[in-house]
């Protein structure tokens, strides 16, 4: 239990940013899960259109500090990888 006023808000305001991290990872995810499902579907048109909406949603979610910048960019880079063996 928080004993001074300043313990207090700091857990006032790490609720506040957990649940706004939750439900950008959630956001993050459910848009990666999209793409790869098309991947294992073999469906190409899908995969890029997917990839499309889950880029930009990876990259903001490490703009905001949610995963770090290396998860984000390996996680594009291997997505747009797997999109790219789907072509051949």
């Amino acid at each position: 239990m928080a004993n001074t006023k300043s313990a207090r808000k700091a857990t006032r305001k790490i609720a506040r940013r957990t649940a706004i991290n939750k439900s950008r990872r959630t956001v993050l995810r459910n848009s990666v899960r999209k793409v790869e499902e098309a991947i294992t579907a073999g469906d190409r048109t899908a995969a890029v259109e997917a990839f499309k909406t889950a880029e930009p949603a990876i990259m903001r979610a490490a703009q905001r500090g949610t995963v770090h910048k290396n998860t984000a960019s390996r996680k594009v880079s291997r997505l747009s990888h797997a999109i790219a063996k789907l072509g051949k």
